[in-house]
């Protein structure tokens, strides 16, 4: 089996919050969508969290760390969010297309819908494009490892050949960063319709089904 990278598993295993951290990071990520990340101060989010500065501080060492907490929660939202989508549109009997391309369409509305991707994309690109761009090594390895082992239970249900997982899921990732990053284009993705079709003629074939 794949040796996954230590991303997945940390978003994965990222310790479940309790209510102080939970109203925390609810609060930081409601100023980030309010301000951006540039001009929400740690006094803003101590305000809207109902806590001390101190408290906070005692909490998050600083503006970092925050950041780094609140982005390690939207990552997991974010794959918790594409296993109910795809869930909800099939069963785990399903064949091997059907799974492709329901798991391509989620993945890609995922971060279509991120609204604090879309705020920032908006107000700070200066600041987030780097990170999901000639910096984006981590989100890359975040769904890459995702989609890998996504690809490694099909070949374990016999759906799939055996072959390495990591080139096609990577390829996969960067095609789904990018259409999120740059809508703008002569694929017709404007709805999930639209995408099916676009991953059926496309992105199955690639996943070679027997």
């Amino acid at each position: 089996m794949v040796q996954l990278a230590k991303l997945l598993p940390l978003v994965r295993g990222a310790s479940v919050e309790d209510d102080g951290q939970s109203k925390v990071l609810d609060a930081a990520l409601l100023a980030f969508l309010d301000f951006g990340i540039k001009r929400t101060s740690m006094v803003e989010v101590a305000r809207r969290g109902g806590l001390s500065l101190a408290t906070l501080y005692r909490r998050f060492a600083g503006k970092s760390d925050l950041i780094q907490a609140v982005g390690l929660r939207q990552a997991r939202q974010f794959i918790e969010q594409v296993d109910r989508a795809v869930q909800q549109q099939i069963d785990s009997d399903a064949g091997a297309e059907e799974q492709i391309v329901e798991l391509f369409v989620a993945f890609l509305d995922g971060l279509r819908g991120n609204r604090l991707l879309d705020r920032l994309l908006t107000t700070e690109p200066e600041i987030v494009l780097p990170h999901l761009t000639v910096q984006g090594a981590p989100v890359i390895e975040l769904g890459r490892d995702y989609l890998a082992e996504f690809i490694v239970r099909l070949q374990r249900e016999g759906k799939l050949p055996q072959y390495d997982p990591l080139p096609l899921a990577e390829m996969v990732a960067r095609t789904s960063l990018s259409m999120a990053l740059t809508p703008q284009t002569v694929i017709p993705l404007d709805d999930d319709a639209a995408t099916r079709r676009f991953a059926r003629d496309h992105v199955v074939p690639g996943f070679r089904i027997p």
